[in-house]
């Protein structure tokens, strides 16, 4: 039995701004409940199960967007129908995040933290676009854009043979805890110290 109380992840906005993640999140749901089939062209689903499927995509609909396909009873429908309404998201959210993914750098981030997240937010929004990033390509990024002060370091962890992008990450956090890897610390250091010399 479903719960109705709650939501199982972020409904869907009216302006669609959070589609390819909702249609993500929802696919993974309904495969989980064994209703992936409703939303699959040609299928045979029984009424029932398009029923469940129905109750639980509305469920997840900002509830504008469940006044406009009120009348709809089939879920297949309801799943076109929305990603015809919101496909555009693609050509929004792709274009930057190719530029962020450009521009991204290690050396940019006070912490291998708050480097390693805005990689998976970026990486995560590439892969729901359909511009899959491996983790050769994520290992890559990562050795390319080390500060120049810790190009030794950066040798070291490449002749390592890194297969997994969470393996590297996992060392590089140890190496930041040792001082080793200094990041942007290093030239806050150095402008803490020119301001106060200034002050002298």
């Amino acid at each position: 039995m479903m719960n109705l109380t709650k939501l199982d992840f972020v409904a869907l906005d009216i302006s669609g701004k959070n589609y390819l993640s909702w249609a993500f999140n929802a696919k993974i749901h309904l495969e989980a409940q064994y209703l992936g089939t409703t939303i699959k062209e040609e299928n045979n689903t029984s009424p029932q199960n398009k029923d469940k499927a129905m109750i639980f995509l509305r469920h997840h609909l900002h509830q504008r967007l469940n006044d406009e396909y009120l009348t709809v009873k089939d879920p297949l429908e309801l799943w076109t129908g929305l990603a015809d309404m919101f496909a555009h998201q693609k050509t929004i959210v792709l274009p930057k995040a190719n530029y962020e993914w450009t521009h991204l750098r290690l050396q940019d981030y006070n912490s291998v933290i708050d480097y390693n997240s805005t990689m998976f937010r970026i990486t995560s929004q590439m892969n729901l676009c359909g511009e899959p990033i491996t983790q050769e390509m994520m290992l890559e990024k990562t050795f390319s854009t080390f500060h120049a002060s810790n190009m030794v370091l950066q040798q070291q962890h490449r002749e390592r043979g890194f297969t997994k992008y969470s393996d590297l990450i996992s060392c590089l956090l140890v190496a930041e805890q040792n001082n080793e890897l200094l990041m942007k610390n290093h030239q806050y250091g150095l402008t803490l110290q020119d301001h106060s010399h200034s002050l002298k």
